[in-house]
């Protein structure tokens, strides 16, 4: 139950803090989406996001960060694995999983929905 509480703070923060941004400022969702994942990067990189995610589980790997925390663990595993290559590779192989479960829900919501006209 306490695992349960510790995710639901923790992405109910990450979240308000995106919701903020959309209200608060002028930033377009889009940059808002892709500095979540960049800030996972960097958090992940100077080494604070990996306790955040050890602590917070799913609250911290879902959202867009955790997105970012993967990428940048990825590329950290597949450089030490295959050095220089590793940077082009490691992102993706780390991510592979995720990114076709995304692909193959979008595709089966695309065939059982069906678009509507907006007029």
């Amino acid at each position: 139950m306490i695992d349960i509480l510790k995710a639901f703070f923790v992405g109910g923060i990450i979240c308000a803090v995106g919701q903020l941004l959309i209200d608060y400022t002028k930033l377009t969702p889009a940059r808002i989406l892709t500095g979540f994942v960049v800030a996972g990067v960097f958090l992940s990189a100077i080494g604070l996001y990996k306790p955040l995610a050890d602590f917070a589980g799913a609250g911290a790997t879902v959202p867009l960060t955790g997105f970012g925390h993967l990428l940048a663990d990825g590329v950290r595993d597949s450089v030490d694995k295959d050095g220089f290559v590793g940077i082009f590779t490691g992102g993706l192989t780390a991510s592979s999983a995720g990114i076709t479960a995304a692909l193959l829900a979008g595709l089966g919501a695309s065939m059982i929905f069906r678009q509507k006209d907006k007029s």
